[in-house]
């Protein structure tokens, strides 16, 4: 049965003369206001955490009761209005995103809505950032939806889930990674059942052919309305159809394109008509009754396509986007994929091939040179993996070169200019990005707004236009930082690996998501307090992004809280949730989420004592814990007591430290000391919204440290650090708070930001033709040198 086939979805859109709605819904009203922040909300209060709730309940009384959508519209637009008058900057976020996901699943809204909408959005483009950006985006989308009307739903539904069609190629999918230390069995049996829950109710167990039903159902009443269409007629021809509405699919999609490439309005035009001319011929074949106009069906929008998987090491995520990737191939033009998959993530044609096919071996006569080979044959680069330790899934990246013939690798040439150029590119839009999202300068950081301007001149003259890509694979994790960690790890040698060979780079678009939970019941963890983060907080980057988008707060924030409690709910009562939540709220995420905050990834190299053990290469991106496993107790009996200086000086190990000290004025300076400490932990994620997010905040576990000028200080913010033990001592280090990253009898390491391999490889480029390296010529100077993660949320950081 089709989703409107019921008589709880066909509803009578009334109105005036004018286009609004007859009576206001009162209900409606008081959700909205229960669900607007306000100044007085408190960021870690229970009311601010339901109010995530309460906006999930708005759309699911929206979703059961279609008739209140338009209603919904009109009184969000209001609430906007009144927002903008009264000054009210911290509701237009939350009701922009409301009124958006709203406005995806009405099935029709009257032009003189869409003008007051796209109005309000054009206003904001003189407010600040972020609300400019923001403003930008959903002005862009509205204008093309007034023009065009169901563009937006014909699109997301076709990307979503995987229609295939000749004129709108794109397709996206949505995969869910979870920490194995934070999801237990029980918790994983509600997630798993939430995400089947979720396919039942949202359609996604329909057959491509309910899809198609519902694109055109909703395109026709978009354009038509309800004074030129009769929803529960249409919805029956269309049900009555069966394979037969392919063509009419194709035909609505077609025509909804070359709108949109053509630029013509759909008021009064040719899109219009065409519409008209379709609606009048499947209901006409359907019924002899005359066409007349009548109540609108609902066609609500199904989740998005996704997948859950426990983050094990046996788990490669770039493995699962290469092999959605392959199976995504829609027609002849994708047939090349299968033939040149990259042979590092196992996707090499022998491996396709059934094991009971012949294989012949011929002589190769080429010269050996890779690039000197055709594209069909061109072998796998293998042995020309780097040397630096990988651990986790990238051990399963090595090819079994005993278990099939294959060619032997050949010289390997550096990356043409084409593939650099790609890299190049995709830098340049990252820095765009960063002066335009509010991207990787903390609030009143002073590194922070010297980076917003450099991205936002790279933006104003960025030679390249952004492409986009047909496919994009969203990327959530949920968990602690350790499952950030992994990702920042998985990330740091995925670019790199793309930097010798292009393969998913200019395939996928990547877009990364982050839903902060933590266990229950934290373990006991060597992770040692300090000043500015409670012991037990393992998400510390999802605390700064609650501080910086009060919405990520209320909605995302929230929902690492309620997972734990679902489970122990279900268990209670031993019954199965009848609504989806996880997967609803991750739906919204992804859909409403678009605005980057950049972090920094930082790379550690870290030399034993033993001299015959080679310098191991990592990163991090939250935390590196630094500790004297000898002086553990000692240390903690110290920080008990504040007043024991003593005692607290004469234990410990001595170290040499060598950074470079950040300061306000941009003044950075080389530092050098030489203490005795029990411990230390750098730290990469601010305590607030107002520190700057591009340092490195270092800790002793001793009360304060006198540098060179006898100054005492508790907090040594940094960009780079070396510590060296001066004694015949070792110390352990943790990375992320990972027991698995845990490296031990270290004697030295070394901290400083990670380079992008795109800035390598222009940095390459220059060199080639004898420039010079240390000057930042051509296109260097638009580029970020360091490697940012960007994780979505609603706003970005609000100023």
């Amino acid at each position: 049965m089709a989703l409107w086939d019921s008589s709880n979805n066909m509803c009578s859109m009334e109105q005036t003369a004018g286009g609004s709605p007859t009576v206001p819904e009162p209900e409606l009203y008081r959700s909205i206001q229960a669900v607007l922040p306000r100044e007085t909300d408190q960021l870690q209060h229970p009311d601010c955490f339901n109010k995530g709730m309460l906006r999930w309940t708005l759309h699911k009384k929206v979703q059961k009761n279609p008739a209140n959508s338009l209603s919904l519209v009109w009184l969000l637009i209001k609430e906007l209005e009144k927002a903008e008058r009264w000054d009210s900057r911290k509701c237009i976020i939350p009701l922009l995103h409301t009124l958006m996901y709203a406005i995806f699943q009405t099935a029709y809204i009257p032009d003189e809505l869409y003008k007051r909408i796209y109005d309000f959005c054009k206003r904001l483009l003189t407010f600040p950032h972020p609300y400019c950006t923001v403003g930008l985006s959903y002005s862009r989308q509205i204008k093309t939806e007034r023009f065009i009307p169901g563009l937006m739903y014909q699109r997301m539904v076709i990307a979503e889930q995987r229609l295939k069609n000749v004129h709108y190629p794109f397709q996206e999918r949505v995969f869910v990674l979870a920490e194995p230390e934070v999801f237990s069995d029980s918790l994983m049996t509600v997630v798993s059942g939430d995400f089947e829950v979720s396919a039942t109710a949202s359609g996604q167990f329909l057959n491509p052919l309910d899809h198609m039903r519902s694109v055109v159902q909703h395109s026709i009443q978009a354009a038509l309305g309800a004074e030129q269409c009769h929803g529960p007629k249409l919805a029956q021809a269309l049900k009555d159809m069966g394979q037969d509405i392919e063509p009419y699919f194709e035909e609505v999609l077609a025509t909804l394109e070359q709108s949109m490439e053509e630029g013509s309005r759909g008021e009064g035009g040719a899109l219009r008509n065409r519409l008209q001319q379709l609606y009048s011929e499947i209901v006409t074949n359907a019924d002899s009754a005359p066409l007349s106009g009548g109540p609108l069906c609902d066609c609500p929008l199904p989740n998005p396509e996704m997948s859950f998987h426990l983050w094990t090491e046996d788990l490669d995520i770039w493995r699962e986007v290469a092999k959605w990737l392959r199976s995504s191939s829609m027609s002849d033009q994708f047939s090349i994929i299968q033939e040149q998959e990259d042979p590092e993530l196992g996707e090499s044609p022998t491996e396709m091939m059934p094991c009971d096919m012949t294989r012949f071996s011929i002589m190769s006569n080429d010269s050996g040179i890779e690039r000197d080979l055709p594209p069909s044959t061109e072998p796998s680069p293998s042995s020309s993996l780097d040397t630096v330790s990988m651990s986790g899934p990238w051990e399963q990246c090595k090819t079994e070169q005993d278990s099939k013939l294959s060619r032997r690798g050949g010289i390997k040439m550096k990356p043409n200019v084409k593939d650099s150029m790609v890299l190049i590119q995709e830098n340049m839009e990252d820095q765009a990005s960063l002066g335009g999202a509010g991207g990787g300068g903390g609030r009143g950081g002073r590194r922070g707004t010297t980076l917003q301007r450099r991205a936002g001149s790279s933006m104003m003259h960025n030679p390249f236009p952004k492409q986009q890509r047909q496919f994009t694979a969203r990327i959530v994790v949920m968990g602690s930082d350790r499952v950030l960690g992994r990702l920042a790890k998985a990330y740091y040698f995925f670019r790199k690996r793309e930097a010798r060979r292009l393969f998913l780079t200019t395939k996928v678009s990547l877009q990364f998501y982050y839903i902060p939970v933590c266990s229950v019941r934290s373990p006991i963890s060597p992770v040692i307090e300090n000043h500015h983060q409670s012991k037990g907080d393992f998400c510390t980057l999802g605390s700064y992004l609650s501080n910086v988008d009060p919405w990520y707060n209320c909605n995302i924030k929230s929902l690492g809280g309620m997972i734990p409690n679902l489970a122990k709910t279900q268990q209670a009562t031993n019954e199965r949730q009848k609504e989806p939540f996880v997967s609803d709220i991750i739906s919204y995420y992804v859909r409403t989420g678009q605005q980057p905050v950049y972090f920094a990834i930082y790379f550690v190299k870290i030399s034993f004592n033993n001299m015959t053990k080679e310098p191991v290469e990592d990163v991090f991106l939250t935390h590196l814990e630094m500790e004297f496993p000898e002086f553990k107790h000692i240390a903690a009996s110290v920080r008990g007591d504040k007043h024991k200086k003593s005692s607290g000086e004469g234990c410990g190990a001595v170290v040499s430290m060598n950074y470079r000290k950040v300061t306000l004025s941009g003044r950075d300076t080389d530092e050098g000391i030489s203490i005795r400490m029990t411990g230390a932990q750098i730290n990469a994620i601010p305590s607030n919204e107002a520190e700057d997010l591009n340092c490195l905040t270092l800790i002793l576990n001793e009360p304060s440290v006198k540098t060179k000028n006898n100054i005492a200080e508790s907090k040594i913010r940094t960009s780079s650090i070396k510590v060296r033990t001066l004694e015949r001592r070792s110390f352990t280090i943790t990375l992320d708070r990972d027991h698995r990253r845990t490296y031990r009898n270290v004697q030295s390491i070394e901290v400083y930001p990670c380079l992008d391999p795109g800035y390598c490889v222009q940095k390459t480029m220059r060199s080639k033709y004898k420039l010079e390296e240390d000057r930042d010529a051509g296109l260097s100077k638009y580029m970020n040198k360091g490697l940012p993660l960007p994780i979505n949320t609603f706003a970005g950081i609000i100023n």
